[in-house]
């Protein structure tokens, strides 16, 4: 095979993963826009759960729970494929940063994500790990999953402790979901007089702590997933430049080595017809 038929060859393979690579990048621009629709609603259901909350604990504040600080659980949602560059590192990082700054030797760890938990299946504190999503159709799955292998981890009043891509500019932040609440500790009542229940405010508080977390947890998961998707897309747009800047390389090399042959084969035809030309003459 001619250099030229090689180099050929190559540029078909790059073409081809330049190909599949656009690909999975406008797959996971689609998957963004999907998520951010949902994304919204989702934040509103939150919203309005805590300020249901809000209204309550005004009135009822002895009924938020106390938390057992020496024994958390942190949750790290990490991503469950590849091509996102350096996605899990800053959690991993914010993870033993937390770790250190709480002491750590009694805190669990739950890694959801299966790129993530090959990182983390040799830490010392891992108590689980659970496939994530990877696509908007995917995120039930993945809170029923969590949800119930939460409920089976969580002890007493024991803190729980969410580390994701979340904020501005979809940096790390360490969200804590239980106790829930907590920050409504001190916050005056918004109205003059208690709202009206049907059922009683202990009652009411739990129902509002299950559905608070649930819905918590899925908008994270949402969040989570948009972060990784728009990582994504970003990495991808670096590997797709590469290749069309190496595709040129070698479209350009490509000509050359044609110009080469032809001047090649211009000179076998020139040789050929002064040869032809010569024994002409002699035979004269």
């Amino acid at each position: 095979m001619s250099r030229r038929h090689e180099l050929l060859h190559h540029q078909s393979q790059l073409a081809e993963a330049r190909q599949i690579i656009g690909a999975m990048q406008s797959l996971a621009f689609i998957e963004v826009r999907r998520l951010r629709k949902v994304m919204e609603i989702q934040q509103k259901v939150v919203a309005g759960l805590y300020r249901a909350a809000q209204d309550l604990l005004g009135f009822h504040r002895e009924l938020l729970p106390v938390a057992q600080a020496e024994s958390p659980l942190y949750l790290v949602l990490g991503s469950e494929r590849g091509f996102c560059g350096d996605f899990n590192d800053p959690l991993l990082q914010t993870l033993q940063q937390c770790l250190a700054e709480t002491g750590g030797k009694n805190a669990g760890v739950v890694a959801c994500g299966r790129k993530l938990s090959g990182h983390l299946e040799t830490h010392p504190q891992l108590k689980a790990t659970f496939e994530g999503a990877t696509v908007l159709d995917e995120v039930e799955d993945t809170l029923i999953r969590l949800a119930n292998g939460l409920a089976g981890l969580l002890k007493g009043d024991a803190p729980l402790i969410v580390i994701y891509h979340g904020g501005p500019d979809e940096s790390v932040i360490a969200r804590p979901l239980l106790p829930p609440f907590a920050e409504l500790q001190d916050q005056p009542a918004q109205f003059a007089y208690p709202p009206q229940l049907n059922v009683t405010p202990p009652q009411l508080m739990q129902d509002l702590v299950d559905q608070y977390l649930f819905a918590a947890i899925h908008e994270i998961l949402y969040v989570s997933l948009m972060a990784e998707n728009h990582r994504r897309m970003q990495h991808l747009e670096g590997a797709v430049r590469h290749l069309d800047k190496r595709l040129n390389s070698l479209k350009t090399r490509e000509n050359q080595l044609r110009q080469e042959e032809i001047i090649e084969e211009i000179e076998v035809i020139l040789l050929n017809a002064d040869s032809a030309a010569s024994g002409g003459s002699g035979t004269g």
